[in-house]
């Protein structure tokens, strides 16, 4: 299979290539071109993974590709991005977030609902082992009745806000808990962003901290069930990306997207409020 990949200023990408490239953990299986122009950052991408080409614009890929990974750090520009490869049935993996608002969001699906192109979008540490045996082990310890997921996120960061980092502990906390999101409340506590709403019954906190000059505080998950509790830090390793890449490769194999399409548009109904909220 043939790779495309737009928006290479993201690290993510850099796992991608070593993955795909220089290790070739999936066969033949590669990245053969990427989109952005000849920039410095390009070219040393070309390199590391011998790719075949570098285009100037995203369409460009048309014709070129087999599946598109999109990895904007902006996810303002994934709708734009997304829809012309969706439109021509292709997979699609949207790296995180799917977009900065549900009205994209719901774009993007239907776009790929219409035209039967597989689509996937995930934040990595819904797929790192500690957020598996996080899952896991809310499973026994009875009925959930309330879900705290935490994270760092900045409101007035340049990549979409809250969305870009603050995606991460919504997307965890709500893996843990289906349902349909209610109203959002949001409070600001010192430093903190404090997102609260019931989904199915469960009430779910997510607590967005800004980072500091010494650091941020680590990803986060705690499951409160009518006997016992359930809480972990959910660290990333070295391959974190790895987990959601092999779901989109598996996606892209089978044409099964591994999360629900009105799952994908969940996160960007629970952020839009936080959005709305802090301006």
């Amino acid at each position: 299979m043939r790779i495309g990949i737009i928006g290479t200023e993201n690290s993510h990408v850099d796992h991608i290539i070593d993955y795909l490239n220089v290790e070739k953990s999936a066969g033949e299986t590669r990245v053969v071109a990427i989109s952005g122009g000849a920039s410095e950052r390009n070219e040393k991408l070309r390199a590391t993974g011998q790719l075949e080409r570098i285009v100037d614009n995203p369409t460009d890929l048309l014709g070129l590709v087999d599946a598109v990974i999109i990895t904007d750090r902006h996810g303002g520009l994934h709708r734009e991005h997304a829809v012309p490869f969706l439109a021509e049935g292709l997979p699609v993996f949207v790296d995180k977030p799917l977009a900065c608002t549900e009205e994209d969001a719901r774009a993007i699906v239907a776009a790929a609902r219409e035209h039967d192109a597989p689509l996937t979008s995930s934040s990595a540490v819904r797929w790192v082992p500690d957020t598996d045996l996080l899952a896991a082990e809310a499973t026994s310890i009875g009925a959930p009745q309330v879900v705290v997921t935490t994270g760092p996120a900045d409101p007035n960061s340049p990549y979409g806000g809250i969305y870009f980092y603050g995606i991460h502990p919504v997307d965890v906390a709500l893996r843990l808990v289906p349902g349909a999101i209610g109203p959002v409340h949001v409070d600001r506590v010192a430093d903190t962003v404090v997102a609260t709403t019931d989904v199915g019954g469960v009430r779910i906190v997510v607590q967005l901290v800004l980072p500091g000059p010494d650091g941020q505080v680590p990803f986060h998950g705690m499951v409160v069930g009518r006997q016992g509790l359930a809480a972990r830090r959910l660290t990333l390793g070295s391959s974190y990306v790895e987990p959601g890449l092999r779901a989109f490769l598996e996606m892209a194999r089978t044409r099964q997207p591994p999360i629900e399409y009105d799952d994908l548009i969940r996160p960007m109904q629970f952020l839009d409020p936080v959005v709305a909220a802090l301006r």
